[in-house]
């Protein structure tokens, strides 16, 4: 283990009296939650505190995404709402990055000019030495990586890195959940896809860093890690002649006492080999649930989009999956409406849901992103109605067999995680112990039941009474728990 590392696994001490607030807003996927954490982590480091309102803060901090437009366009307007604040407080600092920092670059300080700092996702590591910059009165500062033409393959991986060892519990959803990543980049080059430009080329962690930071993890109290990557089960990491791929990061961080789960997202099908697959099989400790991107049911559309798989090789590595984990769940990605997607290639993705059978799926119209293949080779031809009607058709078939697939698990007796009160419960604004709680399986299926907020952290068994299309309800089975100095029922109702 390096120094750096082992320096960035202390726990600083902050005089309160330098404490300075920040305020930090986070959009996009997985990978910008982490991200966010990390950031976190650092400024703490520097004696920053964390507030929940803008007005509040002395920092403000937007992380971002170029996935889809409306990700992008919802920044842009959120930064707009901020300048009658930066012309009264001057002295405030408004920062943006991850993806659209990356993506943009000055067009960020072009298009909302009271902005002080761009940085993009690779550069995150630099944000407290910036922000210093900044208050000392040294002026905008801006930190991108290289792009994937503007150095040697070194360069531009180094200039792609991110820190990782800093974590912070009180930013995760929930204390006993966190992410771990695995992998930086991507080198699919999908075209309708800005990832490989914004996070860079697609490299692996060292697996000695990986298990570092999981066993911290478990220090912290976190008992289910998800391993994070732009396609995770590509993750290659080469020490010599030693090769680590997926499959031998389970088997090493399944060791780690604490960690009572294991979960990977997002794979890529041509990667889902059996050895991974018998790996999450043979392994208590790894969660049945995998998420495999198909995209589209059209083997046409698969060859625009630069997919770098037929439907036929889908429907093999879905077949590979019920051979080895037969009780698997499985989700998928799809963007509707790509380019010069006609009706028969939408009814092919149709078909391709229904034969699947996927536990949920993330559906997407597709926009256009400047700076892919896609937007440089193809035109944007499907009207905005017909990409309406086909994300609702589609969402309609996945929701029928999300419902009927449900309804398999009234009466039986599941496994779950339980995360805390249910977004229904803080919906309702309700409070003190007894309220809605939320949990998953170990097929990563959402459960709510009556409980109790001691109940959070635990695994308990939930008895399935009634089933939607998104979620199980039940009932906590009677559990006892001993814990000095008293032993705590938790299915006080």
């Amino acid at each position: 283990m390096s120094a750096e590392w082992n320096s960035a696994l202390e726990t600083p001490t902050c005089d309160s009296s330098t404490q300075r607030k920040l305020f930090i807003e986070t959009v996009g996927c997985q990978m910008n939650v982490l991200d966010s954490e990390m950031v976190v982590a650092s400024l703490r480091r520097q004696g920053y505190s964390l507030v929940d309102s803008a007005a509040d803060a002395d920092t403000i901090l937007f992380n971002t995404c170029s996935v889809r437009e409306h990700a992008e366009e919802k920044v842009y307007a959120n930064l707009a709402k901020l300048k009658k604040m930066k012309l009264a407080h001057p002295e405030k600092i408004v920062g943006v990055m991850g993806c659209m920092a990356q993506k943009d670059q000055r067009i960020v300080f072009e298009r909302a000019p009271y902005v002080d700092l761009v940085v993009g996702p690779g550069q995150l590591h630099r944000i407290p030495e910036l922000l210093q910059r900044i208050a000392e009165g040294q002026g905008k500062q801006m930190a991108v990586s290289l792009g994937r033409r503007d150095g040697s393959q070194d360069e531009i991986r180094r200039s792609h890195e991110s820190f990782d060892p800093l974590r912070d519990p009180t930013m995760r959803p929930t204390p006993f959940q966190a992410y771990l990543r695995i992998q930086i980049g991507c080198d699919k080059f999908c075209t309708y896809c800005i990832v490989p430009m914004t996070r860079g080329p697609e490299q692996g962690r060292p697996p000695s860093q990986i298990l570092a930071e999981a066993h911290e993890l478990a220090r912290q109290g976190c008992k289910e890690i998800t391993f994070l990557g732009q396609t995770v089960n590509s993750y290659r990491y080469r020490e010599g002649q030693r090769e680590t791929r997926l499959a031998d990061l389970l088997e090493m961080v399944h060791e780690v006492d604490g960690i009572e789960r294991l979960k990977f997202v997002t794979s890529y099908p041509k990667d889902m080999d059996r050895r991974l697959l018998e790996t999450v099989r043979d392994l208590p400790k790894c969660s049945t649930y995998l998420h495999v991107p198909a995209q589209s049911g059209s083997d046409a559309v698969l060859k625009r989009m630069k997919r770098g798989y037929t439907v036929a090789d889908y429907y093999e590595m879905m077949d590979r999956i019920r051979d080895i984990i037969p009780d698997a769940a499985v989700s998928s990605d799809f963007i509707v409406g790509f380019c010069g997607e006609t009706e028969r290639d939408f009814e092919q993705t149709v078909r391709l849901v229904e034969r699947c059978r996927f536990k949920n799926s993330f559906i997407f119209k597709y926009s256009v992103r400047p700076g892919t293949k896609a937007a440089e080779l193809y035109p944007d031809d499907v009207p905005d109605d017909v990409k309406a009607r086909r994300n609702n058709e589609l969402l309609a078939v996945q929701n029928a067999i999300s419902q009927e697939d449900n309804l398999k698990f009234l009466g039986r007796r599941v496994e779950v995680l339980v995360e805390g009160p249910s977004k229904t419960s803080i919906r309702r604004g309700e409070s003190g112990p007894l309220r809605q709680m939320m949990g998953r399986t170990m097929c990563d299926r959402i459960v709510v039941w009556d409980g109790n907020e001691r109940q959070a952290g635990h695994t308990l068994p939930v008895l399935i009474h009634d089933a939607s299309s998104h979620t199980l309800f039940g009932t906590v089975e009677t559990v006892q728990i001993t814990s000095a100095p008293e032993t705590v029922q938790l299915n006080i109702l």
